[in-house]
């Protein structure tokens, strides 16, 4: 894939599910199980739409809970996910090669995430690839910093990074649009759970097919150091 020409990036900020992992089990599974408590029985293909925005915004949207069944599924949510979904999960493929050659050219990589931040650590850890990663940014137990513009809002705040050479990857249009409203640049990635109509009427900057092609937009930048 061509791109324009790129501008030196010294930091990237990652989504985690559906750009650095394929979380579709795990995330489905969990969502099945809080809906089931509830006498809601789904199928994992129709519960896709769990794997990006807020747990909270989901059920609330999707299902019109209320504020206290919101909390009830949120909890059960995380009681499956905490000893099996956050196993449902695998690296796509080559990943760890991108983030592997950032971090050896010294590119500051943080994970800014809608998911928990402990159970964000724990992937990292199961994958092997924490190491990759200067920081993880997450939401916390209770809830208020689980909107993606919040915690790419946070994470340029508690890092001091500079916004010109910040840029956000991710698979939804809750990470171009988080990114954009912090004036940030940012790739939308279609391996992952997005759609191309989705990501460009978003506004991402970039827009990489496969992990090849975002391989090759970090390789790109990186020559401007040689």
């Amino acid at each position: 894939m061509a791109f324009r020409k790129v501008t030196f990036y010294n930091t990237v900020l990652f989504d985690l599910d559906g750009t650095v992992t394929d979380s579709y089990l795990g995330i489905t599974n969990s969502a099945k199980y809080a809906l089931s408590r509830f006498g809601i029985i789904e199928e994992n293909n129709t519960l896709k739409s769990f794997i990006g925005p807020p747990l909270e915004w989901s059920f609330k949207e999707y299902y019109s809970f209320s504020e206290y069944d919101v909390k009830r599924a949120v909890e059960y949510y995380r009681t499956y996910y905490s000893e099996k979904g956050v196993y449902e999960n695998e690296l796509y493929k080559g990943i760890d090669i991108v983030l592997k050659n950032l971090h050896e050219a010294n590119i500051n990589c943080i994970i800014a995430t809608s998911k928990l931040e402990k159970y964000a650590i724990k992937v990292l850890q199961y994958f092997n690839i924490e190491r990759y990663f200067r920081y993880v940014v997450g939401s916390n137990w209770e809830g208020t910093l689980s909107d993606k513009g919040d915690i790419i809002a946070y994470t340029i705040d508690k890092f001091k990074l500079a916004k010109e050479h910040t840029i956000m990857v991710g698979d939804r249009k809750y990470d171009i649009i988080g990114a954009k409203s912090n004036g940030i640049d940012s790739i939308g990635v279609l391996y992952g759970y997005g759609t191309k109509e989705e990501l460009d009427k978003a506004g991402a900057t970039y827009i990489c097919n496969r992990v090849d092609d975002l391989f090759t937009f970090f390789q790109n930048m990186l020559n401007i150091l040689v």
